[in-house]
């Protein structure tokens, strides 16, 4: 049998950039190993359903202040990390594709205090430029220099913060690595789990000290190219490119379409009565729980947490912007110093892209403020109470009082999965129980962030793929 010749339905459940990268995955033809032209041997008909009206997930992009396009959520990839800027470029984007400028980055303590030098997601990896840094008192320098004279801490636990306060203490801890890998994701890194962040784990699991880890391993190699990516029409142009090339393979993008129903279905299953030969599960955890709700994964699904964000946009003149926060990219606002705030990024400083027209009322400033985390709860204030908070603490932290000529609130419900310490154990203990004609994909699961997320739509493709060509074998 020509296995070509016999299309296989799968349903792809989720519209964001997982459930849009897995549907590309899919009705692309893989590239043999060989390099020899691509032929599909196995023929997929897919079918993508977003129960929004919109497609893209915690990606969106619109106009704001006189600039056509101005993200709402993420604003950058990875541009190191190959599945994100891989998938631009297959979707013909790679010239569009733009990067920050550089800038510095500051942390409020007292404050804005640059992000010292030798960090790895804020863990020291050069004790010397860490003592120049007046962001950890010397006492707290003193104790981060022992961590060369200190046994080896178990990773058994499984958490951030109980490995870097073993490490380095609190200090460095609280001002260094829970700022910069808790804006990254949103979370209280004591109850956070370190094998979820690749770059910390790696560094942890390779000798007994840091220090002495990062001291031997060779110098990276020099590069000038950038960290980040995003296409100048912002990553919702991601979105649109994506979707569009999915209906020109053949596929079926519908939004507006929640799905309340998945039954097993002889070797198939029933999409809210619809039969599929496979699905792809690319929405979040929660969604798949009530999906499942009859099987022994429901529980282990529901389990997975969130925390709740929002971002409010901010245009404000430029010429009341001082000097010596130009060539800043932002900041982050440590746990000890937050109220609802937690960080701050200079948009129109990163992307000339968000710098607005001149209209006779002069240049303007973008700034992006985020409030909320996991455990800060913001949902339940309002959006007066949102603004006037994020006006406020910022307006203090960096000494200007904000006079914006136009503001933006996004609410970003369960925007960011929260990893557990074991996290991984539990995701795999999931998928081994799914069953069969089922894959899991997305932030949920498998990474947060662009690139991961990607990453995990492309490997739940592959796993479908290698099941179907095994079975029309």
């Amino acid at each position: 049998m020509n296995a070509s010749a016999v299309p296989t339905r799968v349903a792809v459940v989720g519209g964001g950039i997982a459930g849009l990268a897995a549907a590309h995955a899919l009705l692309s033809p893989e590239a043999p190993a060989d390099g020899s032209p691509s032929t599909p041997d196995v023929a997929f008909d897919v079918t993508v359903f977003e129960a929004q009206d919109r497609l893209g997930g915690k990606i969106r992009t619109s106009p704001f202040a006189g600039i056509a396009a101005v993200d709402e959520g993420p604003d950058a990839f990875l541009a190191r990390l190959p599945w994100a800027t891989g998938f631009a470029r297959r979707l013909g984007l790679g010239d569009s594709l733009v990067s920050p400028a550089r800038g510095s980055a500051a942390v409020w303590w007292h404050g804005l205090q640059p992000i010292p030098e030798g960090l790895l997601l804020g863990l020291p990896t050069d004790v010397m430029k860490l003592a120049r840094t007046k962001l950890i008192s010397w006492p707290g320098k003193i104790r981060a220099a022992t961590e060369v004279l200190r046994g080896a801490t178990s990773l058994e636990s499984d958490s951030i913060g109980a490995y870097v306060r073993a490490r380095f203490g609190d200090e460095v801890h609280e001002r260094l690595v829970d700022p910069l890998v808790g804006s990254i994701y949103a979370a209280d890194t004591d109850r956070f789990s370190l094998t979820a962040v690749p770059q910390l784990a790696d560094l942890a699991g390779k000798g007994r000290s840091v220090l002495m880890t990062a001291r031997r391993a060779p110098a990276p190699a020099a590069s000038d190219g950038p960290v980040f990516y995003a296409p100048a029409g912002g990553l919702g142009q991601l979105v649109d490119v994506a979707a569009a090339r999915i209906v020109e393979l053949g596929g079926d993008v519908r939004v507006g379409a929640p799905c309340t129903t998945l039954e097993a279905d002889g070797a198939g299953w029933r999409v809210d009565g619809e039969h599929f030969d496979a699905v792809v599960l690319a929405c979040p955890a929660a969604q798949a729980a009530r999906l499942l709700a009859a099987s022994s994964v429901a529980a282990g699904l529901s389990r997975i947490e969130y925390a709740d964000v929002v971002m409010v946009t901010l245009a404000v003149p430029a010429a009341a912007w001082p000097e010596r926060l130009r060539g800043l990219s932002g900041y982050l606002v440590p746990k000890p110093m937050q109220h609802l705030v937690t960080a701050a990024s200079f948009g129109s400083q990163k992307w000339t892209h968000w710098r607005a027209p001149d209209t006779g009322s002069g240049e303007q400033v973008v700034l992006r403020i985020s409030l909320g985390r996991d455990g800060l709860p913001v949902m339940h204030l309002d959006d007066e109470q949102l603004v006037a908070a994020a006006l406020g603490e910022v307006s203090t932290q960096i000494g200007v009082d904000l006079q914006p000529t136009a503001v933006r609130l996004t609410r970003w419900q369960r925007a960011f999965p929260q990893y557990r310490p074991h996290h991984h154990r539990t995701v795999a203990d999931l998928a081994a129980d799914l069953p069969d004609g089922l894959v899991l994909a997305g932030a949920s699961y498998h990474g947060i962030g662009i690139p991961a997320c990607i990453r995990s739509a492309e490997q739940a493709a592959g796993m479908l793929r290698q099941r179907t060509r095994a079975a029309l074998a």
